[in-house]
């Protein structure tokens, strides 16, 4: 496929889009990664859920070691702006993706954009220092322990009513706003032991290595807390997808099948930019599955019966089909079964 600079591009560089990459990459699929940085990710001051890695391991530290990863099995890293996916005509005419003075021609294109969280106005205590966007990975730090939820639609009144699995004290801040939740789940938090402050926060505290430990109320009123979770929504970063015309649903997300086809046959979305929860490990499954139908789909082999009786058998020189360059990493690899090999002993090509 030499008309193809790439087989895999993906646009994003978190959790989702990192194992995309590793799996396309460990499956021969010559692969970039095109990553403008940050995402929700990158700020976790602590990784929480993801087994194997433990919680003194930042979000940082954990996209750090995963981008070396797939750069060591081959892939091919870049920090920057995808501005632009063109489709050239069918599926098998592959993909312009557009970054910056680049310019690529690709087989499948990957989205893996995520979200932002919409932030309330401060005053706020840091990222994870008292603000935490994640109740299933975070609610662990709160056991018995004041906690607030910010917000005045219904999400926001039943993760406030969740926190009582873990703590006796949980208040609910509208921040001078009207509730917008149902009659029905007002009826229902209501019938919950947490309290709904009304007033605006006009002060925050902090202890001396910078966590909450109370905000301050225009009635004048202080009320200690180690930390909470603002409901305000989300921004999907789906401008590609908008300008690909991929179908979205209700909430935002892009509409994906199991293993993270779109609607546009050729592009895929993983991680937050599609429906489920917002967790790493979550993330990182379809990332995985996404890369296992992409390599299913462009693997060369095995050829069909029709293909075969078509065409005849396969002949020694078409195998393997695997880039050069994706070949020299693989033998000189550490992981490789016959032990890692300089580029100068690597078997040679069918071209040498």
């Amino acid at each position: 496929m030499s008309e193809f600079d790439y087989d895999v591009a993906v646009v994003g560089g978190g959790p989702a889009g990192l194992t995309t990459a590793l799996y396309t990459t460990r499956t021969g699929l010559d692969t970039i990664v095109i990553d403008r940085g940050g995402g929700r990710a990158a700020m976790m001051t602590d990784t929480h859920n993801v087994i194997g890695v433990t919680e003194e391991v930042s979000g940082n530290e954990l996209l750090e070691t995963a981008r070396k990863q797939i750069q060591g099995y081959g892939a091919d890293y870049q920090r920057g702006l995808v501005e632009d996916i063109d489709p050239l005509g069918s599926v098998e005419d592959g993909f312009r993706v557009a970054s910056g003075d680049d310019a690529y021609r690709v087989r499948r294109v990957v989205l893996a954009t995520g979200f932002a969280d919409e932030r309330p106005d401060p005053p706020l205590p840091r990222t994870g220092r008292g603000l935490h966007w994640c109740l299933h990975c975070d609610a662990f730090m709160f056991v018995d322990e004041p906690v607030f939820v910010m917000g005045t639609g219904d999400s926001a009144a039943y993760v406030a009513m969740i926190m009582l699995n873990v703590t006796d004290d949980v208040s609910l801040l509208t921040r001078g706003d009207e509730p917008e939740w149902s009659d029905d789940t007002d009826e229902l938090v209501r019938n919950h032991p947490v309290e709904i402050v009304t007033e605006e926060i006009t002060g925050m505290n902090k202890d001396d290595d910078g966590w909450l430990e109370s905000f301050e109320f225009e009635d004048g009123t202080v009320r200690a807390f180690r930390g909470g979770f603002p409901m305000y929504g989300s921004d999907y970063h789906a401008e590609l997808a908008d300008n690909l015309e991929l179908e979205r649903n209700d909430d935002g997300t892009v509409a994906v099948d199991d293993h993270g086809r779109t609607s546009l046959e050729g592009v895929y979305a993983v991680g937050d930019l599609t429906p489920g929860h917002n967790q790493i490990p979550v993330a990182m499954g379809k990332g995985a599955d996404a890369g296992l139908a992409i390599h299913k789909e462009l693997r060369e082999f095995p050829k069909s019966l029709e293909e075969i009786q078509a065409n005849g058998p396969v002949t020694d020189d078409a195998v393997p089909a695997i880039s050069e360059e994706l070949l020299a990493v693989g033998v000189a690899h550490d992981g490789h079964a016959g032990g890692p090999r300089t580029q100068e002993s690597a078997p040679e090509t069918a071209d040498d």
